[in-house]
């Protein structure tokens, strides 16, 4: 795997640059594609770990002018060494390097956090450029149903973090009711949320307080079950607790903004949804319940599930994996195995 996406990757950035090697990473078909050409199946959690830990691997930054920070499990925490050192080769400034650094941790927060599907990061690159240009890939494993899912960052494409600042979102089902903080839908909950915490503790705990008196609810655990069904809902599970002391902390930091909000260290989910629903009860400002996943692992079917194929990126995937293979610097065995293994991924008759 390492000396074939090595030699797929030079190729990219030789006919096609750099900008285009982190458009290609961030678009969810094309590294779907480039993993199963490697040897993984479609639908293997492996097609983005082990697929960013061989260009990892093979990567040289001095000499491509791309660096791989990151990776999974104990070498995701290593993320904002990996960039302090690689933006010290590039002779990036301290600033850029910082902005890096902040890219990366802010995009793990926004998905971790903001965005609350159940799916808990476990894997984290960031892959960035000397001119400072950056894309993330970092997945998600849900502990109930042992599905992955992925999330794509593009630079480019990200002028607010905490408004749909992703490029794609993928994974192998679409959930009910999660809470999406980045919608354009919450903006209002945003707003409201940093106004509660910049009114002080004696506000907050008001209107904690003012939830056991809502018409709709006579006790916090009213939050948990449908009183006709008497099952769970999920998406209205109040936190029990809320740290007052970091509340106390927020209050004292006064955030502009709700980015700024949630870069305080110890912000975390709870905090994020108490806060949601907060806006929600007492004010009527609803934060979006509709998940973001915008792909599914099977890049779509000639049925149309779970949407159609658009024929036009899968042949210009195709045609540059073929083109990389091709004139790859490896073995002929390796190149006949990686063009079979990229003629069953995209059958001839579709």
């Amino acid at each position: 795997m390492v000396p074939l996406s090595k030699g797929i990757i030079e190729i990219i950035l030789y006919e096609y640059g750099v900008d285009e090697f982190l458009q290609r990473m961030s678009d969810p078909f094309w590294l779907q594609a480039l993993s199963c050409v490697l040897g993984y199946d479609f639908h293997s959690s492996g097609t983005t770990t082990v697929t960013c830990g061989a260009l990892k691997e093979a990567w040289n930054p001095q000499e491509y002018g791309i660096a791989i920070a990151g990776g999974k499990g104990r070498a995701s925490r290593k993320t904002l060494q990996d960039i302090e050192k690689n933006g010290e080769l590039f002779n990036l400034t301290t600033n850029s390097i910082e902005e890096l650094k902040y890219s990366s941790r802010m995009s793990a927060k926004i998905d971790n956090t903001a965005i609350q599907d159940g799916h808990n990061l476990y894997h984290h690159v960031l892959i960035f450029s000397e001119n400072k240009k950056w894309a993330v890939i970092q997945q998600g494993m849900n502990d109930q149903t042992n599905y992955a899912r992925r999330y794509h960052w593009l630079s480019d494409n990200v002028n607010n973090f905490v408004c749909e600042p992703h490029n794609a979102i993928i994974g192998d089902i679409q959930q009910e009711k999660v809470l999406n903080m980045t919608a354009n839908q919450s903006k209002s909950a945003q707003k409201i949320s940093v106004d509660l915490v910049n009114d002080g503790l004696i506000q907050l705990k008001k209107k904690w307080a003012e939830l056991s008196l809502h018409p709709n609810q006579k006790t916090l655990d009213h939050f948990l079950y449908n009183k006709k069904t008497k099952k769970p809902i999920n998406y209205l599970n109040m936190p029990r607790k809320i740290n007052w002391l970091k509340m106390k902390e927020i209050y004292d930091f006064q955030p502009k903004n709700y980015e700024e909000l949630l870069s305080i260290k110890g912000v975390g989910p709870n905090t994020v949804r108490a806060l949601a629903l907060i806006s929600d009860l007492i004010y009527g400002e609803k934060p979006s319940w509709s998940d973001p996943v915008k792909y599914s692992f099977t890049v779509g079917g000639k049925d149309g599930v779970p949407f159609p194929v658009d024929r036009k990126a899968m042949d210009e995937s195709t045609e540059i994996i073929k083109q990389g293979i091709n004139q790859a610097k490896i073995g002929n065995k390796d190149k006949i195995n990686a063009l079979k293994r990229l003629k069953e991924f995209i059958p001839n008759n579709m």
